[in-house]
């Protein structure tokens, strides 16, 4: 299969890398730093996955460069307030039957892309492995909490091709199954990393110290208790009968195998970026005011990330 991996971080690293080394013909798309250190070591992988090096097939630095090739698979890995550029840009120049596999954080993505490529040609997905940069083209697996999930949210995209990409992301190493309610994942997802994400970057702890202590507990009980309420105005079901239902899981099964782990809003600071705290928090409160739903804590936990963006060193 012929696959183009467009963000070469964490993530875009874990999958280029696993997929060359499955005998796919892959190239990447970054910028000239990144490339020219993968262009000097390749890309690899080490943590609980096991270490794994391989160079790519081709490495490209422009969209422009896309244009005549024919790519049965393009995985979107940059940060969510860079999708709907990067779709509007790709739209121009790649094949109309190379698919889109959506693989970052947060709410919107889908909705961002769909505006310039066919909902037919997206495939959304729900990653819930952890990955940190450790040099340019180096990825570290730290933690898988589920299987990564792949779907349609209108389910327009053929059920056995999306069982076909599955089970190549399997025989990689990265445990994949499909859903017909791959929304109900992402929202999963969302609230988890609403909850804990900017906490975490804000207060510099790992997740189970967030738990564990009774004033951050309580902060995030009533993060999910708003994403809740406005998840109900939104008419959008989630995997859990009620917020008591997620949190119970929350507390219980998510946080204990993320325990150690540090929030990515954390090292985006620390390494001068902007976070995606738009598409988490950012977006419940966003749609909170849509249906008139009060969201203060949200609010708050927004606005103080945003100050430590601004404060950062």
């Amino acid at each position: 299969m012929n696959i183009l991996v467009f963000g070469l971080g964490a993530l875009g690293t874990v999958y280029s890398c696993l997929l060359k080394e499955q005998g796919h013909q892959v190239s990447g798309l970054d910028r000239e730093a990144v490339l020219d250190a993968i262009q000097e070591k390749g890309v690899r992988v080490n943590g609980i996955w096991g270490e794994h090096s391989e160079s790519l097939d081709e490495l490209l630095s422009e969209v422009g460069e896309l244009a005549g090739k024919d790519y049965d698979l393009l995985i979107l890995t940059v940060k969510s307030y860079e999708t709907e550029e990067v779709a509007r840009q790709i739209a121009r120049v790649i094949s109309p039957n190379t698919y889109v596999l959506l693989a970052q954080n947060g709410y919107g993505n889908f909705e961002a892309a769909a505006k310039y490529i066919s909902e037919a040609r997206l495939i959304l997905g729900r990653v819930i492995f952890g990955a940190e940069t450790t040099e340019l083209g180096m990825s570290k697996v730290t933690v898988i909490a589920d299987d990564v999930v792949l779907g349609s949210p209108a389910n327009l995209v053929d059920a056995e091709l999306l069982e076909t990409y599955a089970g190549i992301f399997n025989e990689a190493g990265i445990p994949t199954r499909t859903s017909t309610e791959v929304m109900k994942y992402v929202w999963g997802k969302i609230i988890y990393n609403s909850a804990l994400n900017p906490l975490g970057a804000i207060l510099e702890v790992p997740y189970g110290k967030l738990a564990a202590n009774e004033n951050t507990r309580a902060l995030m009980d009533s993060i999910i208790q708003e994403i809740f309420a406005v998840l109900s105005a939104h008419g959008q079901e989630t995997l859990w009968r009620d917020c008591r239902a997620y949190r119970q899981t929350f507390y219980g099964q998510m946080v204990p195998t993320t325990a150690q782990h540090h929030s990515s809003m954390l090292q985006d600071i620390q390494r001068g970026r902007k976070t995606e705290i738009d598409a988490l928090n950012g977006a419940v409160v966003k749609l909170g005011k849509r249906y008139g739903v009060s969201t203060p804590v949200n609010e708050v936990i927004i606005s103080l990330l945003r100050s430590k963006e601004e404060m950062r060193d």
